[in-house]
């Protein structure tokens, strides 16, 4: 298709309004028969996925021993499109990408970047006026929506949810501390005021000015003050040796990314994390939670100090491509495709888990990757060692693509009339000439199978088409897979 500065050329917009037409003509033509047969589909795929979820249960008597850190604060979930134009904010006709966020302008290009393909993002706001501005201004939006936000509280919120007994690492005030489950013990300092994220949600089809978003994401902005230096990591650290937990969780280090740190202080919490993830016991899993990184420095020190001490990975589709390009020495690729084939993330996989291993291989220190669990609007894919502590591979599979849907239309039962399938009805399982096809079965829709020393499995999601909220997406997403296999 035709592109002209980043804006579709005439031709391009013609092929593109065709298309709508002819798919807009096939969804009204088809037939009583033809949305049976998918409503059919949909609650064979459902009632399968929900039956593999089934086939494990946690032990309610015994239960996992989870810790998780780092941060925690207030997410204020807004309409996007509602605030930018609450507080005058409209779109130019220059897309940009920036690290951080210093003026209104470039957060109107910023925004305008990631908003029409619908990728998820995350910036710093350096500008105090400015985000004190956009929380007033936020606080004023019909609709809006108040909760314990942060990587780490999300995950330990979906786990606790999930029959785990959980200790957090953050900092939260009393009223905060006082809505976490009852299976979860914190630890950190008490703060007056948290750390407040602004969630600037949307739908696919979201219109503002000249622009549409392909699909439901959400763009956030934060100043956090407290998060970025690891607040809770000396009590965390302190409670964390009585505790003994069977999986040890560290999310939330984007927090660091463009903070105005004095020379060495990110390096001396980086180092005194990885030590404390280094003393963790062999028969301790340790999950690294990615996240939307642009700083290559601070990348470039997770690289070094925090990935090899993790024997699972969690990303999004997003997500997989940047840390991919810093290992092979290119530069950190900040938009990727949000809709990427399954062939092209399962080869990603590959690659990152080659390139990991080699990298532990070589300096022989730290662990080897044995878990890699890749979530996209479409799918779950997750690659687990043959061998490894890992368990349950099929059915965590299942359980996080009921819980993507479970979590993104805000009801823990999936209505089937309020879901699609989006994934292809069979998929390649490489990029590669010849590659094997796996067809997607309705009553067993994943599909597991063997490699080299690993085994991958691949979920189908069920879309919601009635969007509560994408954000904690992955991290709810991420900790329901990872329940079953500890």
């Amino acid at each position: 298709m035709a592109v002209e500065g980043g804006r579709l050329s005439s031709g391009g917009k013609y092929v593109t309004v065709v298309s709508l037409m002819v798919v807009a003509l096939a969804y009204w033509c088809r037939s009583p028969a033809q949305n049976a047969r998918l409503d059919e589909r949909l609650d064979n795929v459902l009632s399968s996925l929900l039956k593999a979820e089934r086939k494990v249960d946690i032990n309610s008597v015994s239960r996992p021993r989870v810790a998780i850190g780092f941060g925690g604060c207030v997410d204020i979930i807004v309409d996007g499109v509602a605030l930018l134009e609450k507080i005058g904010l409209q779109p130019n006709a220059r897309p940009l990408h920036h690290d951080y966020i210093q003026s209104a302008e470039q957060l109107a290009e910023s925004f305008a970047y990631f908003f029409p393909p619908g990728a998820a993002s995350e910036r710093f706001v350096l500008n105090d006026t400015l985000f004190n501005e956009l929380v007033e201004a936020s606080r004023g939006l019909p609709d809006n929506r108040w909760s314990v936000g942060g990587n780490a509280p999300v995950m330990a919120g979906r786990m606790a949810m999930e029959g785990c007994n959980v200790l957090l690492g953050g900092s939260f005030n009393s009223d905060l501390t006082e809505v976490l489950s009852q299976h979860m013990t914190v630890a950190g300092n008490t703060v007056e005021e948290p750390d407040i994220h602004l969630i600037l949600e949307y739908p696919a089809g979201a219109t503002w000015g000249q622009y549409t978003s392909r699909r439901a994401n959400r763009y956030i902005v934060h100043s956090d003050f407290h998060n970025p230096y690891l607040a809770s990591l000396e009590d965390f650290e302190r409670k964390l040796q009585s505790f003994q937990p069977d999986l040890l969780v560290v999310g939330g280090l984007q927090m660091m990314e463009n903070f105005p740190f004095q020379q060495g202080e990110r390096a001396a919490l980086l180092g005194r994390l990885a030590g404390l993830l280094s003393s963790a016991s062999p028969s301790t899993g340790v999950h690294f939670e990615m996240a939307s990184f642009v700083d290559e420095g601070l990348l470039g020190d997770l690289l070094e100090l925090i990935l090899p001490q993790a024997d699972s990975l969690g990303m999004n589709e997003q997500e997989l491509p940047n840390l991919l390009s810093l290992l092979r020495g290119s530069a950190v690729t900040v938009l990727s495709d949000p809709n990427p084939r399954v062939a092209t993330v399962l080869d990603q996989m590959r690659e990152l888990y080659r390139l990991v291993n080699h990298r532990h291989q070589q300096s022989g220190e730290g662990r080897a990757l044995t878990r890699l669990h890749v979530h996209t609007l479409a799918f779950q894919a997750l690659a687990v060692t043959h061998g490894s502590r890992w368990k349950n591979t099929m059915s965590a599979a299942a359980k996080a693509s009921l819980t993507a849907n479970r979590h993104v239309c805000g009801s823990a039962d999936i209505n089937p009339g309020k879901a699609k399938l989006i994934m292809d009805d069979s998929f390649s399982v490489s990029r590669q000439e010849g590659s094997q096809r796996i067809h997607l079965r309705d009553t067993r829709p994943v599909s597991c199978w063997d490699e080299r020393d690993y085994q991958i499995c691949v979920a189908p999601v069920l879309v919601c088409t009635e969007v509560y909220q994408t954000a904690g997406g992955g991290d709810n997403i991420s900790a329901a897979g990872l329940v079953l296999q500890i």
